[in-house]
């Protein structure tokens, strides 16, 4: 869970370590003292290493701190992709055109940075002839080895055969790069509203991603 940290009035400590507003190391001075520097360059005390003895405390724009740190938060938020396992069933003795366009589908799902569940489904006499899925099963491998590889190996479960492909981490970037290129302008709108900076304008004083 993220705490805040303490600001201005809310520090306890009866003396800080204080670092300026460009990193400069100002040495140990009291609370108090610590109070009238940030409020002579209108700026806020922040105590950002609390455990320490005595706590550290920066001279900063706390607004402008949450509001940029809010802005990182969601810019990292819109670059993680969630891994999702897509699933793509195929027979063993698939006719030719069924095939690419299965494998049309698997290489859609790696370009959008997805894992595939590729399940081959025996039938009937078809169980006592596995070395047909494996085949079939290699040379999809083979034709999408540039987009992705092969993450658990052709394994067999009862009537069917399993295997599961995994997007390069260039591919997976790739579709990363291209859905947030490709955000919608509403929800980029929508995000810099939830930031707005005219929350974050002046001193903290007593606050409340």
């Amino acid at each position: 869970m993220s705490v805040e940290p303490r600001v201005n009035e809310q520090i306890r400590a009866r003396e800080v370590r204080l670092v300026g507003p460009e990193g400069e190391q100002v040495g140990i001075v009291p609370l108090e003292r610590a109070l009238q520097l940030a409020a002579d360059v209108d700026l806020d005390l922040v105590e950002v290493a609390p455990m320490a003895r005595p706590p550290v405390c920066k001279l900063m724009d706390f607004g402008k701190f949450k509001y940029e740190s809010a802005l990182k938060a969601r810019e990292a938020r819109r670059n993680q992709q969630q891994t999702v396992i897509k699933e793509m069933k195929l027979r063993p003795k698939i006719d030719p055109h069924d095939y690419e366009t299965k494998k049309g589908h698997v290489v859609r799902f790696l370009k959008a940075g997805d894992k595939v569940k590729v399940t081959i489904m025996f039938r009937g006499r078809e169980q006592s002839r596995p070395e047909l899925g494996y085949r079939l099963l290699r040379r999809l491998e083979s034709e999408i080895s540039e987009l992705g590889y092969v993450e658990a190996a052709p394994k067999q479960d009862g009537r069917n055969m399993i295997m599961v492909l995994a997007p390069h981490r260039a591919t997976k970037a790739a579709a990363v790069a291209a859905n947030t290129k490709g955000a919608p302008r509403e929800q980029r709108s929508e995000d810099a509203a939830e930031a707005s900076p005219a929350t974050a304008a002046g001193p903290a004083g007593n606050p409340g991603e």
